[in-house]
């Protein structure tokens, strides 16, 4: 697909992203890092756009923002059914996400259904989705702690004082190593469910006519490895810089 001409000139975006969520995104010295900024820059420059990065460390701000139309797209979500009234998603996904719980080392939880779940503490972030159906049953079977920065979810784990923490395998562990709390927590092997996080759009960005580019160009960047190598690239990235 040849590069659209009909970017409006000089114009700027806007884009937020998760704040504590590597190699995905995450914030560190008042920068949005990792795949996603990444991806939502290179391509929206080939459309002629330039895209502003959100340093904002609070993700629901970050999803209301773009909701009342103050910024345009968010640059990785997984796709749930409360976010479809004011985002657009791209069909090709960045990248599979497989949710898994972690729980505290010395008080190991054991789980292998849902029902394992009831009436068991779970730390989540603000405005943190993990699809559909597991947000459901949490809401209805769990104590919901809620924090406004990622670390303090690994914190009250290691303390004892959430039974567990839902998070994608790699981010967790990536955060875990990161954060000092490898040795006071671990990942169950059981996995929860796939999510899939996708490049949105905000319905009031005016930005709907992109989506063919941005599918085409997110398939192409999947299938010659270029996303696979650039979660290798912001792993490593997130583990070995301040």
């Amino acid at each position: 697909m040849a590069l659209t001409a009909y970017a409006e000139p000089n114009r700027s975006l806007k884009a937020c992203g998760h704040p504590f969520y590597p190699p995905v995104s995450w914030h560190s010295e008042n920068r949005l890092m990792g795949l996603a900024p990444a991806v939502t820059k290179q391509l929206f420059a080939e459309l002629g756009f330039k895209v502003q990065l959100s340093a904002d460390s609070n993700w629901k701000r970050c999803l209301l923002e773009v909701e009342q139309g103050n910024a345009d797209i968010i640059v990785a979500a997984y796709r749930i059914s409360s976010r479809e009234a004011y985002l657009r998603y791209s069909e090709q996904p960045l990248i599979a996400d497989k949710v898994i719980l972690f729980v505290n080392r010395q008080q190991p939880m054991g789980f292998t259904h849902l029902r394992d779940l009831r009436g068991k503490t779970v730390g989540l972030l603000l405005g943190d989705s993990w699809g559909d159906e597991f947000d459901h049953f949490i809401r209805q079977n769990s104590r919901i702690e809620y924090v406004s920065r990622g670390e303090q979810n690994f914190s009250k784990l290691a303390l004892g004082r959430i039974d567990y923490m839902p998070g994608g395998k790699l981010s967790g562990q990536l955060q875990s190593h990161k954060l000092g709390f490898h040795d006071q927590i671990m990942a169950l092997d059981t996995e929860i469910t796939t999510e899939h996080y996708y490049l949105a759009i905000g319905r009031q960005s005016g930005l709907n006519s992109y989506l063919p580019y941005l599918n085409q160009r997110l398939k192409e960047m999947n299938d010659d490895g270029t996303i696979e190598r650039l979660r290798a690239y912001y792993s490593f990235q997130y583990l070995n810089t301040p």
